[in-house]
């Protein structure tokens, strides 16, 4: 009776295999050819019985730390597979099939163990397969985690299933992956339907562009703090970012009033839109609080400073009964005839209610939004936002043609209503300057930026403003 052919077997591929650490691709250069390969056994005949023969077994690999692959490193593949046969095709699909079956009709123990097979298997297998092997597990809620960080980590074509798809990948997984790939692949991640807070911060950590984009506009992603910080920051030369942060629902208005000073037009209109808004539940809350500060002198700054905030009257009357000039349109009036200097920017500033820090800033904002602010707040006429812009002695146009940037102020200044360009006014005063003390400016000069839980939301705005101006 014959025995049944048994594929045949060769100590040294037995001891490669047997170590995940070593090269699949030098397995492949280094297999015998199936011309050197032994022949099968086949049962012997009666009439020639040879002696038996002593067969020493190949010793097993022996185990060390770099002999077990670990999960963190990407898996090695063959530069060049094998052209796939029916058998491989086949085999790999029914191991994926018994991975795909029901947790009712397969035990955990058996579903690892051919996950562990088809580990193998995709080591030498060409893109097509290991790609329809990824489409097959992304549909999975309990896929082995071992294939899928293997796949994630593969060429973008079959990689990008398992990054975007598939729901088996937890948020550690996730952060291992981002943490060895490639942009393309991080972007891959970023179209997640959900991608929690904890993983955008490493997305984010990166600071590329074309995934930072496709996290903002995602409505899926989680931002935490940390991470719109971070991209506030990066916005000052990227300005790609402001116009999708200003979309968010985490971006606050310490946020947004602070990147209007580097965004463009388009994307300072939303920033007004969005966080120009009336502060009638702080006034009325607040609103005997001011007699009480009065009686006691105002001596708490900080008290001072946030009750200045809140107030409803934008002009400063004391200022005004000091001022050489009288009133903020006076002031307003000689500096459009002589120019405005030093003396008649701190003037106007004192006025309109905010310090000559916040006026500066405006005043030299090259697109001139803020002057629409600055004129609107404290209830100056439309014709004084033309009166400060020849101040400055920047074109005005004629009143039939008027400068297409002096006309965006205008449309600005026409947009907003008073109360609400009253808290944007109030709002840059109060975070460009209360916090400005020795430890910030330094900050400010070294061009770091300060921690908020220890400087608080005001250091920040001004750290970043001031930082962004030019010398």
């Amino acid at each position: 009776m014959s025995q049944a052919a048994y594929p045949p077997q060769n100590s040294q591929n037995q001891a490669q295999n047997g170590s995940a650490g070593v090269d699949p691709a030098g397995m492949a250069n280094n297999a015998p050819s199936q011309a050197a390969m032994p022949a099968p056994i086949v049962a012997p005949t009666p009439a020639a019985t040879p002696a038996p023969v002593a067969v020493t077994p190949a010793p097993a690999p022996a185990l060390s730390s770099t002999s077990v692959k670990s999960e963190a490193e990407p898996l090695e593949l063959t530069q060049q597979a094998p052209a796939a046969s029916v058998v491989r095709r086949s085999l790999v699909k029914r191991l994926a099939d018994v991975i795909c079956i029901p947790a009712s009709q397969l035990t955990p123990q058996e579903r690892h163990m051919a996950g562990d097979v088809l580990v193998e298997m995709l080591r030498e297998a060409d893109a097509e397969i290991r790609e329809n092997v990824a489409k097959r597990l992304v549909m999975l809620n309990e896929a082995p985690r071992t294939i899928l960080l293997i796949l994630a980590k593969d060429i973008l074509p079959v990689a990008r299933h398992v990054l975007e798809n598939s729901k088996s990948l937890t948020d550690s997984d996730l952060i291992h992956i981002a943490r060895n790939v490639s942009e393309d692949h991080r972007k891959m991640m970023a179209l997640r339907r959900k991608v929690s807070d904890a993983v955008v911060d490493v997305l984010v950590e990166f600071s590329e562009e074309d995934v930072i984009n496709t996290l903002l506009k995602n409505t899926g992603t989680n931002f935490s703090e940390k991470a719109i910080q971070r991209i506030l920051t990066l916005s000052r030369n990227t300005p790609s970012y402001v116009i999708h942060l200003a979309k968010r629902e985490e971006t606050r208005p310490s946020h947004g009033l602070t990147m209007f000073w580097w965004a463009d037009s388009e994307a300072r209109k939303k920033i007004l839109a969005r966080f120009g808004v009336t502060r009638n539940v702080l006034q009325e809350t607040c609103q005997d609080l001011y007699a009480q500060a009065a009686a006691e002198g105002w001596q708490d700054s900080a008290v001072r400073k946030a009750l200045q905030f809140i107030e409803r009257r934008q002009r400063n009357r004391a200022a005004a009964e000091r001022s050489p000039y009288g009133s903020l349109e006076a002031a307003i009036d000689q500096a459009a005839q002589t120019g405005l200097t030093r003396e008649l920017a701190a003037e106007i500033s004192y006025m309109a209610g905010i310090k000559p820090a916040t006026g500066a800033q405006i005043m030299t904002d090259g697109a001139g939004e803020g002057i629409a602010i600055l004129c609107k707040a404290p209830g100056l006429d439309r014709e004084y936002v033309v009166k400060v812009w020849q101040a400055l002695r920047r074109d005005t146009g004629t009143e039939e043609h008027r400068d297409p940037v002096l006309a965006n102020v205008i449309s600005a200044y026409d947009s907003i209503s008073t109360d609400k360009a009253q808290t944007v006014l109030r709002y840059w005063n109060w975070s460009l300057t209360s916090s400005l003390n020795s430890d910030v400016l330094r900050h400010i000069k070294n061009g770091v930026i300060p921690n908020e839980s220890e400087f608080g939301a005001a250091a920040i705005t001004a750290a970043l403003v001031f930082g962004q101006r030019k010398p």
